[in-house]
């Protein structure tokens, strides 16, 4: 016999149509529950090979047009979206006991989108933009360090550029699914699938 009121229940009748705003009322509960980096998604990519490679990157922004990071587009990642336009985004809010898995097609945002926030971040992370070759192979930390004191003379009361390098990626999902833990492993496992028509269709699926 299930037991409502020990954990929470993902029942398809109670959840939003649009997983979207399904989305948005799990994230602002994680927003409020989860003391550090509520935002933080396992992002997985992989070669046009199929070599994977997954890393921890920090959501900035979603709505129905999808999801959306900033990195060095000459990062391994930015490399692998580029040549294999898929990834794969994983929250996992342990206090919640919840996770989501979004799955979806992956662009570059506008250049005006990756300027106006490159522009909102602090001037050190604008800065450590200019520094970084990320996943380039350096001798020491003193390298960096050596750089960033060149860059703070460099830009001294000025505005930083946004570097050609470095933007943002739009992942539109056409799949996202929502898990919720249960008891005796029972978990409610819900996933929104978009059809060929531009629908979204709910899936219960066996945990």
């Amino acid at each position: 016999m299930s037991n409502s009121n020990a954990t929470p229940e993902l029942i398809e009748d109670e959840v939003d149509p649009n997983p979207f705003k399904q989305f948005a009322i799990w994230f602002l509960n994680a927003e409020n529950n989860v003391p550090v980096l509520p935002n933080a998604m396992t992002l997985a990519t992989a070669t046009k090979d199929g070599m994977p490679s997954a890393r921890v990157v920090l959501l900035k922004g979603f709505d129905e047009l999808g999801f959306v990071f900033y990195t060095n587009y000459e990062s391994q990642k930015g490399r692998e979206l580029d040549e294999n336009p898929v990834a794969s985004l994983c929250f996992y809010w342990s206090q919640l006991a919840r996770q989501v898995r979004i799955t979806g097609k992956v662009t570059r945002t506008t250049l005006t989108e990756s300027e106006e926030y490159f522009h909102s971040r602090p001037i050190d992370s604008q800065l450590g933009a200019w520094a970084s070759n990320q996943d380039q192979v350096i001798s020491g930390r003193d390298v960096l360090e050596k750089r960033m004191e060149e860059l703070w003379k460099e830009y001294a009361n000025k505005t930083v550029p946004l570097p050609p390098y470095w933007g943002g990626f739009r992942v539109a999902p056409f799949i996202i699914e929502f898990w919720q833990n249960r008891e005796s492993r029972l978990h409610d496992r819900l996933r929104y699938k978009l059809t060929p028509e531009g629908k979204w269709i709910i899936e219960r699926l066996a945990p």
